[in-house]
């Protein structure tokens, strides 16, 4: 039996990496220098499709013999992208937006195995609807979960799913950053089966 392909997530992000640990695969983590500017007029879907691709694309470049993993993340309210917050202030208008509307994540994962020229991208969409927040609820949340570094500022795996009415989405990681479904199937694909016979 062949041994199988050395396996790299091309992501910095600790949520990413706790995800994939749930395939027991062994896995390598690699940072992608890739520039996440949107495109003008770019759409938020297609801005997560191509930086999870481009991600992915610029770590396959120096491990061609390597099944890569690139995958991105974009929030969507009123057809404009939100993105990361990095800031207080910045989380806390995110929030007051969100407050009692539903949001669109869409998450992108994307697997390229340069050996077998084998480069693909699929992308989870979430529609998450926020509870009706106060102020004082909003300072309480940030202060405790801390999200600066998540789109949208709300981590669902933590406090954050106390802000939220419902999720809707047919890949249940995707709003965490890495739709594991949809992993799974471009795994197969490039030839690594996370259920396949381990070394």
């Amino acid at each position: 039996m062949p041994p199988a392909p050395r396996l790299i997530l091309a992501s910095t992000s600790r949520y990413r990496r706790e995800l994939l640990m749930r395939l027991a695969l062994p896995f390598e983590v690699m940072s992608p220098q890739v520039d996440e500017s949107a495109l003008a007029g770019e759409a938020p879907s297609a801005l997560a499709e191509r930086l999870a691709l481009a991600k992915a694309a610029a770590v396959g470049a120096s491990h061609p013999e390597a099944v890569v993993i690139g995958s991105d993340q974009v929030a969507e309210l009123d057809g404009r992208a939100i993105g990361k917050p990095h800031t207080h202030a910045a989380a806390t208008a995110q929030l007051r937006a969100m407050s009692g509307r539903s949001v669109a994540f869409h998450t992108a994962v994307a697997v390229v195995r340069g050996d077998r020229h084998f480069a693909s991208v699929l992308s989870a969409h979430v529609q998450v609807r926020f509870r009706t927040l106060d102020d004082g609820q909003i300072e309480r949340y940030l202060l405790a979960d801390q999200p600066y570094d998540c789109a949208g500022s709300a981590k669902s795996e933590s406090l954050g799913i106390a802000l939220l009415t419902s999720i809707d989405s047919d890949d249940p990681t995707a709003l965490v950053g890495l739709p594991l479904i949809r992993t799974c199937e471009l795994l197969r694909r490039a030839g690594l089966d996370p259920l396949g016979e381990r070394q």
